[in-house]
């Protein structure tokens, strides 16, 4: 499969089949991006300088150019959305009471989005300044396929500390091709069991948008909580997870330790 930008606000996906080629729907997408300022482990991080602008600065110009669509910042803060409308960008003023980015970037899809015109929503965690465009375009592959409800990413774990570090979250799913999997279940502890590859999860989500509408109002799950894992809750309700396999973990910026090696990665680039 492969995919190619029609305009800034479609996508249109491919399935190549020999010398013919299926067309499947050609969605309207849009990229929202939560951020906020009260990170615990790291206050005020949308903002921090990395090689020169503001980390959610670096999130927007690799969300841009992943081409799949409107790109937009969803926050409670005004100086967070002032640095992104000063960058060019978009920025929506959401309620600072949000227990969850997906709660946020909902309200903020029914305020840019008003007619129902987008089809599928990407959540982008505002802490990924170094995820390439490509992976934000890998997300929206199991989406062709109708009976996928949401859709994420995962990168084989290679290490025996990340496989071992409950700040890793694993992804446990059935190979649907050497590519794609489905989830069945997600967890901090080291899983699954035995020989074989284990798969660590990048928390970029695309959800098809009845399907967002019908996450936000369930309430949390049992396993959610234990794990204080979000998408569990999803599986829990029934939903179908299907992850695309990618090569490469971006670089998330949870505490000064990741800041620091964020900046040294950007300065290079």
């Amino acid at each position: 499969m492969r995919q190619l930008s029609t305009n800034p606000h479609h996508f249109r996906l491919v399935i190549d089949r020999g010398p013919d080629r299926t067309l499947m729907t050609e969605p309207r997408i849009l990229v929202l991006i939560p951020a906020r300022m009260a990170a615990t482990r790291l206050p005020g991080k949308p903002l921090l300088d990395i090689a020169g602008l503001p980390m959610i600065v670096h999130v927007l110009r690799r969300a841009e150019a992943a081409g799949v669509g409107r790109v937009a910042v969803a926050t409670d803060t005004p100086e967070i959305a002032a640095v992104v409308t000063a960058h060019g960008f978009e920025a929506v003023m959401t309620r600072a009471d949000h227990p969850s980015g997906s709660d946020r970037i909902y309200e903020a899809l029914g305020k840019l989005d008003p007619g129902g015109e987008a089809d599928i929503i990407i959540n982008l965690q505002g802490d990924f300044p170094t995820i390439r465009p490509d992976n934000i375009r890998d997300v929206l592959a199991p989406l062709a396929d109708p009976t996928v409800d949401i859709a994420t990413l995962a990168a084989e774990i290679h290490t025996e500390e990340e496989a071992l570090n409950p700040n890793v979250v694993k992804l446990v799913g059935s190979p649907i091709n050497p590519k794609r999997l489905r989830a069945l279940y997600f967890t901090r502890a080291t899983a699954p069991w035995g020989d074989g590859p284990r798969y660590h999860h990048i928390g970029l989500y695309a959800y098809r948008r009845a399907v967002l509408e019908r996450f936000v109002t369930l309430a949390p799950s049992t396993l959610e909580q234990r794990e204080k894992l979000e998408q569990l809750r999803a599986i829990e309700a029934g939903m179908r997870i299907d992850v695309t396999i990618v090569d490469t973990v971006p670089r998330g910026v949870d505490t000064p330790a990741d800041l620091e090696t964020a900046r040294q990665i950007l300065a290079k680039s």
